[in-house]
């Protein structure tokens, strides 16, 4: 594993404990204190794990957040089948407002995403964590051009990154409230759009 970067070994056992001990303390201090404040050496002590070990497997902090967001990736909920395609649009928009609005993974996302316009390696770790996220979600749309709700032609991945942009841009940019009438709003409109042929490539 001598090719490998820093932060990417998934191994088992202990190294895998120290793992989920050092990603969870390094989400908390991106939480409560922000990107410029994440020291390696304070989330070792947080983790209660050597500073030589982090240091060694993770490398850098830019290291620690891209392993963050593997995790994260990894660790999210599977795509809901409702069914129909307003069913499994309005399930996505719900998760991704639930996790924008949570105590912990709100500030950390906001974190992570205001450390990406000044870090190419976290803006690339985070590019992977949409890109993870969203073509776990396109199947659902391939479906519904299958049952004929949708134009042949529909770019799926599109149609994903349309539920999502509105509530991102409440969360960063606007702050007007992210609530689950806001979250079902963003997913009919971009069903409606996907059936109007808006998305067809």
């Amino acid at each position: 594993m001598d090719g490998d970067e820093p932060g990417t070994i998934r191994p088992g056992g202990r190294t895998a404990r120290v793992r989920t001990a050092v990603l969870r303390a390094a989400g908390d201090a991106l939480a409560e204190q922000g990107f410029d404040h994440l020291d390696l050496a304070d989330v070792a002590r947080r983790a209660d794990v050597g500073k030589t070990t982090v240091y060694r497997r993770w490398g850098s902090v830019t290291g620690l957040v891209a392993d963050l967001l593997t995790d994260m990736a990894e660790q999210s909920l599977p795509r809901a089948r409702t069914g129909s395609l307003l069913g499994d649009l309005k399930a996505n928009a719900r998760l991704v407002r639930k996790t924008l609005t949570d105590p912990r993974q709100g500030p950390l996302f906001t974190a992570v995403i205001a450390a990406a316009t000044c870090d190419a390696r976290t803006a690339e770790a985070l590019h992977r964590f949409y890109e993870t996220r969203i073509k776990e979600w396109a199947p659902c749309v391939d479906e519904a051009i299958d049952r004929g709700e949708l134009p042949a032609g529909t770019d799926a991945e599109e149609v994903i990154r349309a539920v999502s942009a509105p509530l991102y841009y409440r969360l960063l940019a606007s702050g007007d409230p992210l609530d689950a009438a806001t979250a079902d709003r963003a997913a009919e409109a971009a069903e409606a759009a996907a059936r109007a042929g808006v998305f067809v490539r």
